[in-house]
């Protein structure tokens, strides 16, 4: 093993330590990488130790970060995170709840199911798991324990739903792998719809088999309304505003109309629109808006600049092609290497946030995968899914921790894990049918060109 090997593991390694300080995770990667820089010029100059590394190399930060900074794609970043904001104060999702309630309290477990369908309206709306998982853990939770809901059942379905929000399009994520891929957004938005929705699918079918095995975890209220045709009106019209701005936002990218920034942009109008139709809008809510757009896009922009100086390094060092045969020098086959990067990712997302994970993993394993054979669409969305598995992990499963943060004071983070357990294992079930079944992810970017 070589001097800049040895680099490379150490300079990984204090990275995942440095995690647990609580230090901004942008600058532990941009200190690093100066760190590592100077380890390495004083090892090659002082001592002799041959790197075999052109330090002018690493000259090229600024380039990446301009790059960042320039990169029109990315814009489209700050304007979904506004949309997703702005229809979570409109108030489309509570007439949402309230009439989706209306027309399944009658089934078993119809609140969870409602609380599914919710969520994923609003990841199709939204593209933020924050968002998505208080604004479900607000209107969703206490109407589920008020009408003696099993706790569990109750918090694992609020946390997995909202993690959908990640995955399907428009997602943030997505636009970040696109990014770090250099692919085409729109076809990793086809990609991911299935996917997505078979996630969503696969929620509701373990609540239904659950609340039928264990009735009185989801017992079914003594005074539900009718179902009507005045009820299927209310739910029609309920549904009609978050469909238009998913058709305009989505159809756009899809068929070809708009590009991805282009239709974000149309999407933080349309939230806006919406949310003064609702008569949501007011100075104070898009002071609030606005402000918490600026806070998460500097958050993400931020690790983007610190990421693009640390890969920088790693890869002057050898860390590339470290990675690169130590997965080729593994004793499995093609596929075997695929399960073993997915394995590798999903133990990370114990311990890392996706961001940190999507900017310094995957530009690692890719070219690697590619080389492999396999089609970037099929293994960017699986990435993504194994990704979103992170947020109900312990000890940094984040939408756990939305959760809580508005939570009614009696439900434990002891009870929410214990709810999002069963969850994971769905999500994995949903990760092992897209890895079986490429055509899952395929076949809609397939036909739409």
């Amino acid at each position: 093993m070589s001097v800049g090997d040895i680099l490379s593991i150490l300079m990984f390694v204090a990275f995942i330590a440095l995690i647990f300080t609580g230090f901004p995770v942008a600058w532990v990667l941009g200190g690093l990488a100066v760190l590592f820089t100077a380890i390495g010029i004083i090892a090659e100059i002082d001592f002799a130790v041959p790197l075999a590394m052109d330090w002018g190399y690493t000259a090229l930060t600024v380039d990446r970060i301009w790059d960042v900074m320039n990169n029109w794609v990315l814009v489209a970043l700050p304007m979904f995170i506004y949309m997703g904001l702005m229809l979570d104060r409109s108030g489309i999702a509570r007439r949402l709840m309230n009439d989706f309630v209306r027309l399944f309290g009658g089934v078993r477990g119809g609140m969870a199911i409602t609380v599914v369908l919710i969520g994923v309206l609003l990841a199709a709306s939204t593209g933020i798991i924050g968002a998505s998982v208080v604004l479900l853990a607000l209107l969703g939770l206490p109407q589920m324990l008020e009408r003696g809901y099993a706790p569990t059942l109750a918090a694992g379905t609020v946390c997995a739903t909202g993690t959908l929000g990640i995955l399907i399009p428009p997602s943030i994520m997505l636009v970040l792998m696109a990014d770090r891929m250099a692919m085409s957004v729109g076809d990793l938005f086809l990609g991911a719809l299935f996917p997505g929705l078979l996630l969503g699918s696969l929620f509701v079918a373990y609540i239904l088999g659950y609340a039928y095995l264990n009735p009185s975890a989801a017992p079914v209220p003594e005074d539900q309304e009718p179902v009507g045709v005045s009820l299927l009106l209310d739910v029609l019209v309920a549904i009609l505003a978050p469909a238009g701005l998913i058709i305009a936002v989505l159809g756009s990218i899809f068929f070809g109309i708009a590009t991805p920034t282009e239709a974000a942009g149309v999407g933080a109008f349309g939230a806006t629109v919406l949310a003064w139709f609702n008569s949501q809008l007011s100075l104070p809510v898009l002071k609030s808006v606005l402000r918490e757009t600026s806070r998460t896009t500097a958050y993400i922009f931020a690790i983007f600049i610190g990421a693009a100086a640390y890969s920088l390094v790693l890869r002057g060092l050898g860390g590339d092609a470290l990675i690169a045969d130590i997965l080729h020098g593994l004793p499995f086959s093609a596929t075997g290497i695929i399960i073993a990067i997915l394995v590798f990712v999903f133990v990370l997302g114990f311990f890392l946030d996706w961001i940190e994970i999507t900017l310094i993993v995957l530009p690692l394993v890719s070219p690697v995968v590619l080389t492999l054979g396999f089609d970037p669409v099929w293994f960017t969305v699986l990435f993504a899914v194994c990704l979103q598995t992170s947020f109900l992990t312990p000890p940094v499963g984040f939408a756990i921790f939305y959760m809580k943060g508005v939570a009614p004071p009696g439900l434990s983070v002891r009870t929410i894990y214990r709810g999002v357990v069963p969850f994971i294992f769905l999500q994995l079930i949903g990760l092992t049918c897209i890895f079986l079944w490429q055509d899952i992810v395929l076949w809609l970017p397939s036909r739409a060109y």
